[in-house]
């Protein structure tokens, strides 16, 4: 194909640093050479690729993923295939999201080369901006809920509610009838999501946290811990669940390792902590299945049923501000950077 760029701007992480500012700082505007594809890959003009958790604890150096730096960040993101190989014709012109977590460049930059298992197809009436955050939490959500449907948990408790994740799980919940309760840190967050439809809310920095929380649990028969925070939370959650049950950690935004579980209630209560991998998900599902359920969680969005929330967008050369906006009220919704 002709007038292919070989080219590409993109954010460049030259360093790891613990220190988030400085981490932040350090990210820089480049010019970075376009590989030639392999005949599994395509190339992307990006449109949107959103900033995630995930991304933040990646350029921090505090991420399971290590990239050969320098590297560019991005996890997710959404645009349209203007070259293919061989084997991924069938993407050419297509409008795709796209997930990457391999040793190679991430989405934040003007053109992505991914492999073709990692894009997936998006419809006509998804925009490129719920396309670019459709990657991960959607599916995240679906995955979490699926496993409480799978155990027959007649409810689900839920940390991080006021995050992406846990507006999709409420979603998902809501359509397979099991009930939500909702955990915050601040009381704002609990009157917005009651505005939502939210039934049970609860603030864990009130004094009597712990006794509310049990009570709802005892009241809605939870079975189902879901954590998005890790450290202390994860055994305040394992501690307060009912015998039998199971609580899933999926994401880390403490940063701090696992402490105070009790290990009596562990081995007498027979509850279990399981991790949660949305590439693990991925791949147990057969191609067949998998496209059954982005098509389902597609038409969810268009019709409205389940958005993504996001509060802004900026360039990539507004880089630092757009991470700062993002990190300073990450329950606002994503950030976004646009080419």
């Amino acid at each position: 194909m002709k007038n292919l760029p070989t080219k590409t701007r993109a954010v460049v992480l030259p360093e790891y640093n613990g220190n988030l500012i400085r981490a932040i700082i350090g990210l820089k505007v480049e010019e970075r050479e376009i590989p030639a594809l392999a005949d599994d890959e395509v190339l992307i003009k990006m449109e949107a690729a959103p900033c995630n958790p995930s991304d933040i604890a990646f350029i921090r150096g505090g991420y399971n993923i290590k990239k050969s730096l320098p590297a560019v960040p991005g996890f997710e993101g959404a645009g349209l295939v203007i070259h293919a190989g061989k084997l991924a014709s069938r993407l050419l012109k297509k409008k795709v999201s796209s997930f990457v977590q391999e040793d190679r460049d991430g989405t934040w930059a003007e053109y992505f080369v991914a492999k073709a298992r990692d894009c997936i197809e998006l419809k006509d009436g998804l925009d490129f901006e719920q396309g670019a955050c459709f990657s991960i939490n959607p599916f995240t959500a679906y995955g979490l809920v699926e496993f409480a449907e799978a155990v027959r948990a007649p409810a689900i408790v839920q940390n991080a509610a006021g995050g992406q994740v846990a507006e999709f799980v409420r979603k998902f919940a809501e359509l397979k009838g099991i009930q939500v309760i909702n955990i915050v840190r601040k009381e704002d967050h609990i009157d917005e999501l009651i505005e939502k439809g939210a039934k049970y809310v609860l603030n864990s920095t009130d004094d009597n946290f712990l006794e509310n929380l049990t009570s709802a649990i005892a009241k809605l028969d939870a079975t189902v811990a879901i954590d998005a925070v890790g450290g202390e939370a994860t055994a305040g959650l394992l501690n307060a669940m009912p015998a039998g049950s199971a609580t899933i950690l999926y994401g880390a935004l403490s940063g701090t390792t696992l402490n105070n579980i009790n290990s009596f209630d562990v081995i007498f209560k027979e509850n279990s902590l399981l991790g949660f991998n949305l590439n693990n998900w991925v791949k147990s599902k057969d191609p067949d299945e998998f496209a059954a359920i982005s098509e389902e969680i597609q038409n969810l969005i268009i019709t409205g049923k389940m958005q993504t929330k996001i509060q802004g967008s900026f360039p990539l050369d507004d880089i630092v501000n757009g991470i700062r906006a993002y990190i300073k009220s990450l329950s606002e919704g994503k950030v976004l950077f646009k080419p």
